[in-house]
């Protein structure tokens, strides 16, 4: 445990980003999994929403969710 108060309060904040990340992520692959079971359009259109919102947020990189979301359309595609 730090000494310093200002590194205190970062392990605080770390802690509450650090859930808070988790929580999107595992929202998103909750949203992509329905999606591969499902593969119908509305659930890709949640799933996209998902990956739009993580990447929104900053939890994952803006070209990792456009990159997933093509590849999630791309088997929807193939399914058909």
């Amino acid at each position: 445990m730090p000494n310093i108060k200002s590194a205190m309060k970062r392990v605080k904040v770390s802690k509450k980003k650090n859930l808070r990340n988790r929580m999107i992520k595992s929202g998103v692959k909750t949203a992509v999994k329905k999606y591969e079971a499902a593969l119908t359009q509305e659930q890709l259109s949640k799933a996209s929403a998902a990956l739009d919102k993580a990447a929104s947020k900053g939890v994952i990189h803006k070209n990792a969710a456009n990159r997933k979301k093509a590849r999630l359309a791309r088997k929807l595609a193939a399914a058909k």
